[in-house]
Formats: C-alpha cells, sequence, structure tokens
C-alpha cells in the first residue's frame, strides 16, 4: 500500500479523503468566521477592513444592540419551541407504541395516511391552518403556534417512534401482558426506559425544525407575538439610516446559538437514534 514519505502506514487514499474533508469544513465555516468577526467590529472597521480580516478594535456592542433588539422575540421562540417538542414528542410516543404494539382494524391504513404528512409542504396547510387557528381564537398568539408546530411535527415524530419499536421484541410485551400488566404500565415501565435515543432524535429533530421555521412564524403570529426568526428577517430589512452590519451579524449568531449548542452537545444522540432501530432484533 502507497505511504506518504516519512509518515509509513499512512496510506495516500486516507491523506487525500482527510484534505478533501478539510476543504469542505473550511467552505463550511468561512460564513460562520464571517459573521462572528463581523459582530465584533466596529462600523468603521467593517467598512475598510476585508471580511475575514480581525477586529481592529474588538467591541461588543453590536452584540448589546442586537439583544435589546430581539431578546423578546428570542423569549417567544423559547415559549414556542419548548412545548411544542415536548407535546410532540410525547404524542408521537404514544402513537407509535400503538401502532407498533396494539394492533387494531385499520391501523396499517392509519399509518400510511399519517405518513402523508410527511410529505405536506408547509405551504400546504397555510390555509387551512390560518382558518382553524381563527375558529380557535388562536390567531396571532404563541399557542396558536405551538399548536401548529405539534399538530405538523406528528407525522414525523410517530414514523420515528414507530420505526424504533418495532425493533423490540415482541415477547416483552406479551410477557408484560400475562403478567397482568395494561397499556399505560408497559408503556411506562417497560417500552419508555428502553427510548431514550428515540426520544433525543425527536427533541432534536423538533427543536431544530420548530427553532429554525420563518414561514409559520411570519403567516401565523403578528407584533410581539413573532418568533426570533421573523424578527430577525425584520431587523435585517427595515434598517433605517446607515446599515449596522454588526448589528444584524450578532443578531443572526443569537438566532444560531441554541440550534448549534443542542447539536454540539447532542449530535452523538441523534445519530446513534437514527440507526438504533435499523436492525431488529
Amino acid at each position: 500500500m502507497t505511504s506518504v514519505v516519512g509518515k509509513p502506514g499512512i496510506s495516500f487514499s486516507r491523506v487525500v479523503i482527510h484534505a478533501v474533508l478539510l476543504v469542505a469544513c473550511f467552505l463550511y465555516l468561512v460564513p460562520l468566521v464571517v459573521m462572528l468577526f463581523t459582530s465584533f467590529k466596529t462600523p468603521e472597521d467593517i467598512g475598510s477592513g476585508n471580511l475575514l480580516s480581525l477586529p481592529v478594535v474588538t467591541t461588543a456592542i453590536g452584540w448589546i444592540k442586537a439583544w435589546d433588539i430581539v431578546d423578546g422575540y428570542f423569549w417567544n421562540s423559547i415559549r414556542i419551541t419548548v412545548p411544542a417538542v415536548i407535546l410532540s414528542t410525547a404524542i408521537g410516543a404514544l402513537n407509535g407504541y400503538v401502532l407498533s404494539m396494539w394492533k387494531f382494524r385499520g391501523s396499517q391504513l392509519f399509518f400510511g395516511l399519517l405518513l402523508f404528512g410527511c410529505f405536506l409542504p408547509f405551504q400546504t396547510v397555510l390555509l387551512p391552518a390560518s382558518f382553524t387557528l381563527g375558529k380557535m381564537g388562536l390567531a396571532n398568539t404563541t399557542t396558536g403556534l405551538v399548536f401548529v408546530h405539534v399538530v405538523y411535527g406528528l407525522a414525523f415524530t410517530t414514523l420515528f417512534f414507530r420505526n424504533y419499536y418495532v425493533s423490540i421484541p415482541d415477547a416483552l410485551v406479551k410477557a408484560a401482558r400475562l403478567d397482568g400488566a395494561g397499556f399505560f404500565t408497559i408503556f411506562g415501565r417497560i417500552i419508555l426506559p428502553m427510548s431514550t435515543p428515540i426520544v433525543m432524535v425527536c427533541l432534536i429533530w423538533q427543536f431544530t425544525q420548530i427553532w429554525n421555521d420563518f414561514l409559520f412564524g411570519v403567516v401565523f403570529s403578528s407584533g410581539e407575538s413573532q418568533p426570533i426568526t421573523v424578527a430577525l428577517n425584520n431587523l435585517v430589512n427595515t434598517s433605517t439610516g446607515a446599515k449596522e452590519y454588526n448589528v444584524d451579524m450578532a443578531a443572526a449568531m443569537i438566532a444560531g446559538l441554541p440550534t448549534l449548542l443542542v447539536y454540539v452537545l447532542a449530535g452523538k444522540y441523534f445519530l446513534r437514534g437514527l440507526t438504533a432501530g435499523a436492525v431488529k432484533g
């Protein structure tokens, strides 16, 4: 096998793979680096410097101004995302449990129809969702956005849990039934403790989808009830006077930090959870 001179045991193909990965990482990280550097620059520094240059004078004024503008919308996103993630994951777990272990007449048809929700683009549900929220008195509220995200996310969470639960041996459930365990006892004491990998997948998936959502936020909310993605768009596109790119970049970093932290801290659980139910054992 061909080896790099002076480095026995390191194949040429491995060096090429690593080089390609490093180039790809650089290309992906350049926008993030530009945003980070720009957020700590002064407007004068931005106008006269190179995009990739370090700040001549490091200042956090851009972050302070950005937080003053988007802090209320940031907490709106928290109030929308956290309950929507918890509810859609909990209901999806129950749905997946029923569809995989408590078969009923028409369960396969129900599951097939539910899967259509995974392929429906956001735009197709805007009008019926707007009508429903209006009838419920939830239009332009954070509660209405929570409801929309829970309903839209159920198709995905149900699919994830159902595919994971079919890999669990049926003997466990049958043995529990013989011992007199009921529906919720089996779910709470047997199935749920085994569900940590897929729960993490659903939490991360739903958090990312809901936090980064713009379309539902701009359509179903207004004014003080808008999430941070809508506020960020308004900030960038409606600025008056001299453009403060440091403020725009800092606001974008603030909006992106939660999902970045979620993947940094829990990304390994996401990959493990996706492959955990791949083989029925």
